[in-house]
């Protein structure tokens, strides 16, 4: 008979809190690995989340699951997860903590992930109707919503939060934040567009049906110029970036003002909302447009 593991509640959640204190070089708990098993299905099937969004609108990190992830690692061993070998085939080397193995994700999982060197980490969930384009990677703690592409060359960092219906263009970088556990969580809400080679990193939250163009990188210092509402968008220590929704933004520049870069005619690169997006304009056409 299977062990039975333990429900996730309060109770669940302070024992990682408290398991995760212990000290560098006493012995854990006996069951701190089943602990972190019993995190990382529940996180695989969504019923917990590494970032929640609470009833006020605001992102917030979820402190003891990010815990329970970073014990997950300190209970981990290392372990052969090698490839071929056999017969004269090639080996291709692979060593990881024994907790932190691929995903074995099946037909019936409802998710298409197409061959060619893709993996999803343990820990993550990806929701049925999710279609994954090698090579891509999804970490640990990720949160992927169902109708979403996670296009080729594609990272899913570790805890990012991905709605439903987003397009993750190929080469787009979504950071992951697992430490500090409180900081800020990197999250795309529904229905938005990553165009190709984009970063989102560090505390920044892209609200929903926004559109990144290629090559746009937002980070929690980064300012973004909004022609529209003309206003300037920035985080700071306690606050993430926010991409308003249904915001466009296409990479932009600004000049140096002052001192030498002046001189030199030196400009900084900078992300620019140019419009908003409805349903009368023609999306691709008005990108265009301000891409020329």
């Amino acid at each position: 008979m299977p062990a039975t593991r333990p429900p996730i509640d309060q109770i669940f959640a302070g024992k990682i809190l408290a398991y995760s204190e212990t000290a560098a070089g006493l012995a854990l708990a006996p069951d701190a690995e089943e602990i972190v098993e019993t995190l990382l299905d529940a996180l695989e099937r969504g019923e917990v989340r590494a970032a929640e969004k609470g009833e006020d609108g605001v992102w917030r990190a979820v402190a003891w699951v990010k815990r329970g992830i970073l014990l997950g690692f300190r209970v981990g061993r290392m372990v052969e997860m090698s490839i071929g070998g056999h017969h004269g085939e090639p080996r291709f080397a692979f060593f990881d903590k024994h907790v932190y193995t691929p995903q074995q994700l099946a037909l019936t999982s409802g998710v298409r992930i197409v061959p060619g060197g893709s993996a999803v980490r343990r820990g993550a969930y990806l929701a049925p109707g999710v279609v994954c384009m090698p090579p891509m990677y999804v970490n640990v703690g990720a949160w992927i919503g169902a109708g979403t592409m996670v296009d080729s060359h594609a990272l899913v960092g570790s805890c990012a939060q991905i709605g439903e219906r987003v397009h993750l263009s190929a080469a787009a970088q979504i950071g992951g934040v697992l430490e500090p556990v409180n900081s800020a969580p990197v999250v795309i809400e529904d229905d938005v567009l990553v165009g190709g080679n984009c970063g989102v990193y560090e505390g920044t939250i892209v609200r929903a049906r926004a559109v990144l163009a290629a090559g746009v990188v937002l980070t929690r210092g980064t300012p973004v110029f909004d022609l529209v509402n003309e206003r300037v968008y920035r985080g700071d220590a306690d606050h993430a970036l926010e991409i308003p929704s249904g915001a466009v933004v296409v990479p932009g520049a600004r000049a140096v003002n002052r001192g030498w870069g002046k001189e030199q005619g030196l400009s900084l690169q900078t992300p620019v909302i140019v419009k908003y997006r409805d349903e009368r304009t023609d999306l691709a056409a008005a990108l265009e447009g301000w891409l020329r």
